[in-house]
């Protein structure tokens, strides 16, 4: 596979300062412990999914967040405006060429196996899909040898049970492979699950 051709992930982060990120969590144990958890996290992704076999990329918001230094350092690109459906499109429609995987940033449960077999799965499949276990999904990836889908992510309910359901809907008659169920966080219950 030549260099042009290697896979990117792409991780959908949103800055880590208090009142900005995981306000539904920071609502819960506070602003402040919510943004110190997901700056935690987004630094351990980093450290853990680096991989020469991938190309890695923060897809920040917002915008101005590119020189944040309170992220890790890693290459970046803006997410830009609109829901996060325009958003992730504009990030597959930005990255290099070749397969490329966009994951969420809080799955703690995300493995270096876990983005390996995503790739692997884009090799026999053109879309591959993450299931959460929330109704929504904390992957999905493209092939990407023929344009995204017409209408890809159009009408999707954001944040709910429906997300997946939708998305999926959004797909057209893509060969689809699914990678395992994850659970994410976004409650104080989900930080006291991950302790146990």
């Amino acid at each position: 596979m030549t260099s042009a051709r290697r896979p990117t992930l792409a991780i959908m982060v949103k800055e880590p300062r208090a009142g900005r990120v995981k306000t539904r969590l920071g609502r819960e144990i506070g602003m402040a412990a919510a943004a110190w958890w997901a700056r935690r996290r987004i630094e351990r992704l980093v450290r853990e999914l680096s991989d020469p076999r991938w190309r890695l990329v923060l897809a920040v918001a917002p915008d101005t967040a590119r020189t944040s230094r309170a992220l890790p350092a890693s290459a970046r690109i803006a997410q830009g405006k609109g829901d996060l459906g325009d958003r992730m499109r504009r990030v597959f429609c930005s990255l290099p060429p070749g397969p490329a995987l966009i994951i969420g940033a809080d799955i703690p449960g995300i493995t270096r196996a876990h983005i390996a077999q995503g790739f692997r799965l884009l090799g026999a499949h053109e879309a591959v899909i993450g299931p959460a276990s929330d109704g929504g999904y904390w992957a999905i990836g493209f092939k990407r040898v023929r344009p995204l889908p017409h209408g890809l992510f159009t009408g999707v309910r954001w944040s709910g049970p429906h997300a997946r359901a939708d998305t999926l809907a959004t797909l057209g008659r893509c060969k689809l492979g699914y990678l395992p169920e994850l659970h994410d966080v976004d409650t104080a219950a989900d930080l006291a699950r991950l302790s146990r």
